[in-house]
């Protein structure tokens, strides 16, 4: 592969993102910031730090998606600051954790900045006051990793003591904590809208279901330390850097590994991003080069090749850059190779040998489609047997060959001897029903006795008359869970025509339940959808489709009716709904009303929060996002009486009531030490206190002030 550009910056790169700008930007161990034109690499500006980053492993710097605000560790690791970009004036400086910092993070909407440590805490930081909004929930041991999904609706920590946590930034709730790593959870990734990625440091890689918090894949084929990692923006492939400086490619679609050394160059990779708009992979070393590669390198010497039909020399092509499979001229090579293919099969079938090897002869050069052909002309050696014996009505030795060589299941003589088989196993169903005809149906049976793939279907036709004249009525009464039972019991069944129409018809409902679902005709889709639930083959998917449509059908009555309350409760339920049009904007609503509400916290104005949240009152599943609003305006409070000499007694009784309502936190303990060394003559035991929580939390709670 050869690269499209390069960049020496001289020291380590530990920091590139694309921002909403369409800046480059970059930061390298001694905090230098760079902004550079992404199209050619040229600087804009820039500006320097002076913080020297000796352990850059976890993400020790971080901005803001619109390029606002930065947030770094110091030098020494003992404290993590978040600054404006612009000005260079720091915000807040949060130095709060027991030992060192490990990373920070900012979330995508830049409402908070997160601040992580080696003692497995982590603060969330209002991005406009600079004031601590909330913890999440600690972990045993230092934290390596934090990660947002796009939309910013989750937050997932990873932590030494192989274990990920997941927190909802909606609901202010964690969800879920996932365990299946042997060794420390050193990266983090979403994708996919409901899936996370998570390496650990004997570079196993799991991919997760965050809603089920299922292992949906473990990827294979990871042969070292991976220091970075990215996803392009189509979501389509994963990136690995190494510390060797190997590039890993991963298909997320299919999870299969499509080159263990897709990239390799001399220094290990300690920064990756994507360049969508020109599909190019960024690299950034440890020896300060920032290098662009263009992923799907190649395609335009493909397209000549293919004019060409040169296809020996498309393998070659493919075989340096694997990704050229999944454009959209390979797609075109795949389609003429599989029409050679069925052509020289219908050839092969006519016993003309010249015209396979004149139609397989373009290919003949490639290694992976040689051994394709040489096998099915071997295979096709034995046809002639096959046919003769398929005439002589042979009918055992013309299935055995056919079992022995797939292949002749395709062709047209194996469809008519399947043809005749149905065809005498239907007479016989029929003859079966009466005693009278019943040795009949023996006699036509006959041929295909002692035919293992046919033997078991014999017997029950031979003995189960009843079960057949149950399903037939059955169909008749359309008591489809009763087929379903029958066929489920009784795999004869499925060699009826009865059968086929059955599924024809279960088809055809979901082909319509789809087109409804399509056309926003939601009622109509669940009454076709609870039909299908009666059939076993699409009872899971029909249940999930209802499942998903009713949830909907609720969250857009509710829209309809302005009835907010049961719309955000709905969109708690089930994340899809956020997705919706509705959704986005309810969610978009929700999030500009919290940042006025953090705004007016952030000065302990309790008015100024209850204006902002009172469309949220009613509405049971933001009580927890509610209470963590109310808890930072409460502990603004705290912080203001402190600072002005308000009493020893009001102070007390604030912490008092702070716990009841919101239980110990590390916002009121940290505060609590504060106020003891103010108030050292205090008597105020925290652990004797009667203690509230956030989960219970309730609006009827709120006072004007957590003093009185």
């Amino acid at each position: 592969m050869e690269i499209v550009r390069s960049k020496s910056i001289t020291q380590p790169v530990i920091l590139m993102k694309i921002l909403d700008t369409k800046e480059l930007v970059i930061v390298d161990a001694e905090t230098t910031v760079r902004y550079f034109d992404k199209e050619n690499l040229e600087l804009q500006s820039g500006f320097k730090v002076g913080i020297h980053h000796k352990r850059y492993k976890s993400p020790v710097v971080a901005f803001s998606n619109d390029g606002d605000y930065f947030a770094t560790l110091t030098t020494d690791a003992k404290e993590s600051r978040l600054f404006n970009a612009a000005t260079k004036k720091m915000i807040a400086a949060v130095d709060r954790h027991h030992g060192e910092a490990s990373c920070v993070g900012i979330d995508p909407l830049a409402r908070y900045m997160f601040s992580c440590g080696d003692d497995g805490k982590t603060f969330a930081i209002d991005v406009a006051s600079g004031k601590l909004v909330f913890t999440l929930p600690p972990h045993a041991d230092t934290i390596n990793d934090i990660a947002f999904s796009a939309n910013g609706n989750w937050v997932a920590i990873a932590s030494y003591d192989r274990k990920i946590s997941l927190f909802s930034l909606v609901t202010m709730t964690p969800k879920n904590k996932f365990k299946a790593h042997s060794a420390p959870v050193m990266h983090l990734e979403f994708f996919q809208r409901n899936k996370l990625l998570s390496i650990d440091k004997n570079s196993s890689a799991i991919i997760w279901n965050i809603y089920s918090g299922k292992v949906l894949q473990r990827l294979q084929g990871i042969h070292d330390e991976v220091t970075a990692l990215v996803i392009d923006d189509e979501e389509q492939f994963l990136f690995l850097g190494t510390n060797l400086g190997y590039v890993i490619v991963y298909d997320l679609n299919t999870y299969a590994l499509i080159s263990e050394k897709y990239l390799k160059i001399t220094s290990p990779i300690t920064n990756m991003e994507f360049d969508a708009e020109n599909e190019f992979l960024i690299l950034g070393t440890e020896d300060g080069f920032v290098i662009y590669y263009d992923i799907y390198e190649g395609t335009d010497t493909l397209k000549d090749l293919l004019r060409e039909k040169e296809f020996a020399l498309v393998q070659k092509i493919v075989d340096i850059n694997p990704l050229l499979v999944y454009t959209e001229i390979y797609s075109l090579l795949t389609n003429f190779w599989e029409n050679c293919l069925e052509k020289a099969k219908i050839a092969l079938q006519k016993g003309d040998k010249n015209r396979t090897m004149l139609i397989f002869g373009q290919f003949k050069h490639m290694p992976t489609k040689n051994k394709i052909m040489q096998k099915l002309i071997r295979d096709y050696t034995d046809f002639p047997k096959f046919v003769q014996f398929a005439k002589e009505g042979k009918l055992s030795l013309a299935y055995g060959l056919a079992n022995r060589y797939p292949v002749y299941k395709e062709s047209a003589t194996y469809k008519a001897l399947e043809k005749r088989w149905k065809k005498a196993f239907v007479q016989a169903q029929k003859y079966v029903l009466d005693p009278k005809t019943a040795p009949l149906a023996k006699e036509i049976l006959a041929p295909y006795r002692g035919m293992s793939e046919k033997t078991k279907f014999i017997q029950d036709v031979l003995s189960k008359a009843e079960i057949y004249k149950r399903f037939r009525a059955a169909i008749s009464k359309k008591e489809f869970k009763v087929c379903s039972e029958l066929i489920k019991q009784n795999a004869f069944l499925r060699e009826l025509p009865e059968y086929e129409s059955l599924m024809k018809f279960a088809d055809s409902l979901y082909i319509k339940s789809q087109k409804l679902m399509q056309e926003g005709d939601i009622h109509s889709a669940i009454k076709i959808l609870r039909v299908l639930q009666d059939f076993e083959e699409f009872k899971d998917e029909a249940r999930n489709f209802m499942l998903d449509l009713e949830s909907k059908a609720k969250f857009f009555n509710a829209v309809r009716d302005k009835n907010i309350a049961t719309a955000y409760d709905m969109m708690t339920i089930s994340e899809d709904l956020m997705h919706t049009n509705d959704g986005i904007k309810l969610q978009k609503i929700w999030n500009s009303d919290l940042q006025h509400a953090n705004s007016a916290a952030a000065f302990g104005n309790i008015q100024g929060v209850k204006i902002a949240l009172e469309k949220y009152m009613q509405i049971s599943s933001k009580y927890a996002a509610l209470a963590t609003v109310f808890a930072f305006t409460y502990m603004v409070q705290l912080e203001d009486a402190l600072q002005h000499d308000i009493s020893r007694k009001k102070i007390e009784n604030g912490i008092k009531n702070y716990i009841v309502n919101f239980g110990l936190s590390e916002q009121i303990e940290a505060f609590f030490n504060l106020f003891q060394d103010m108030y050292s003559e205090s008597k105020l035991n925290l652990e004797l206190l009667k203690k509230g929580s956030f989960s219970m939390w309730r609006p009827s709670m709120i006072v004007d002030s957590i003093l009185d």
